[in-house]
């Protein structure tokens, strides 16, 4: 993907993984063929910023060597599957199975159309965007659709593809429906829905886990010598929450980019990198958003966004500054692009508003 810092380019570490080999060549990569910039996206997913088309062929050789990159563009377009980091080997067992399956099938989703494995004792990914859910019911696996407070067991990863083809089959395809849950809410309903869904856990906070340390990222960014260093003190999982899980450490050191404690203001920005990284964006966000972090009350969201589009969050947050040719508009409890109840704002008017 094109920006305004060079290619993007998103990496999917199969079953949200990344030995420390791995993580190396993703590091080592983004400083000899983009501009050393890696972002973990709310899908849980790597980018890489500032590659060249020149840089592009040896980047990609380097990660294939690592099993990085898949075979073609369709079986990576079909493999987007969001596996809750706390997965034991059963799970991740579960999940490989669903991405052999999607591999071989034919199936023509939309581009974001996704999948879930939370089979924990709870799920931990209700909040986070999937389409058709697998997680653990009061007598075992479910297979949920996204916008369902009901689900039939799951036998089979193949019922997976089965309900993915019943969301085609309903108009799914990517000129109709685009997700799950819009089609769940026009009044659609896939058969044998018949268990409730279970309460989701509460949100993961950065610090000590039963499963390792999970380590905030500002922005979802991590320098390159930051991963390695955390990769080598125990495999990493990726998550969607701008978090990294280094599975088996009690402690972790004081790492650039880092953050541990979950009162850390920075938890309550989120940002798009804005300009001049993204062609689209009007102003810069990040720096305006460090600024304002002091000023967020604590569980409280501010996000900044550089256009309308909010691809840094796409969700309603409780304060969205989005930058305009003429400057920074405000919506309240709304996303980038909603109506806002203040306009063209300049920055230094933004501290006495918020």
């Amino acid at each position: 993907m094109e920006s305004g810092d060079g290619w993007v380019v998103r990496l999917r570490p199969r079953g949200g993984r990344l030995s420390a080999a791995q993580a190396a060549a993703v590091a080592d990569a983004a400083e000899a063929q983009g501009n050393g910039i890696i972002e973990l996206t709310g899908r849980a997913n790597l980018q890489l910023r500032g590659v060249t088309p020149d840089s592009h062929a040896p980047l990609i050789a380097a990660l294939r060597a690592q099993d990085l990159i898949d075979a073609d563009t369709d079986a990576e377009r079909r493999r987007n599957i969001l596996v809750t980091p706390f997965a034991d080997a059963a799970t991740d067992a579960l999940a490989a199975a669903l991405e052999a399956a999607l591999a071989a099938s034919g199936l023509t989703l939309p581009a974001k159309f996704g999948f879930a494995v939370d089979a924990g004792p709870l799920p931990v990914l209700t909040r986070d965007p999937a389409d058709i859910r697998i997680e653990r019911g009061p007598q075992g696996l479910t297979l949920r659709a996204d916008g369902m407070a009901t689900a039939p067991p799951l036998h089979d990863v193949t019922e997976a593809l089965a309900l993915a083809q019943w969301f085609l089959d309903q108009g799914g395809a990517p000129a109709g429906w685009g997700r799950m849950a819009a089609l769940i809410a026009q009044g659609a309903r896939p058969p044998g829905a018949v268990w409730p869904a279970r309460a989701a856990a509460p949100a993961a906070q950065p610090g000590a886990t039963a499963q390792g340390m999970l380590a905030a990222l500002e922005f979802g960014q991590v320098p390159p010598d930051t991963l390695r260093r955390l990769s080598r003190l125990g495999p990493l999982r990726l998550t969607p929450w701008r978090m990294l899980l280094v599975q088996g450490a009690r402690t972790l050191p004081d790492l650039p980019g880092v953050i541990l404690d979950p009162q850390d203001p920075r938890l309550r920005l989120r940002a798009c990198p804005g300009a001049p990284a993204c062609p689209q964006a009007h102003a810069a966000t990040r720096p305006l958003a460090r600024d304002l972090a002091g000023l967020v009350p604590p569980g409280a969201v501010l996000h900044v966004s550089g256009c309308a589009k909010g691809c840094g969050w796409p969700r309603p947050a409780d304060l969205t500054l989005t930058a305009t040719p003429a400057g920074f508009d405000l919506i309240r409890h709304g996303r980038a692009a909603d109506p806002a109840v203040r306009r063209g704002l300049h920055p230094d008017q933004l501290p006495r508003v918020l």
